[in-house]
């Protein structure tokens, strides 16, 4: 790393734009991956809707011991 940045040319905010959502890339261990795969395969969907419903399930678990 230099010592000092220059940022006498800077931008505040060039790539800044309101109201973008990010989606954050998750990333699962291979057993875990494995296990969902096989639960996707059998449900002819993709691991996202997999994933996505079984942290609803653990939500509304969740909430209920609450």
């Amino acid at each position: 790393m230099k010592k000092e940045y220059d940022f006498s040319n800077g931008v505040r905010g060039k790539f800044y734009r309101q109201g973008v959502k990010l989606n954050l890339p998750v990333y699962l261990d291979k057993e875990v991956l494995a296990f969902v795969r096989k639960i996707a395969e059998k449900r002819k969907t993709d691991v996202s809707s997999i994933v996505n419903e079984l942290i609803r399930n653990d939500m509304q678990l969740a909430h209920t011991i609450k």
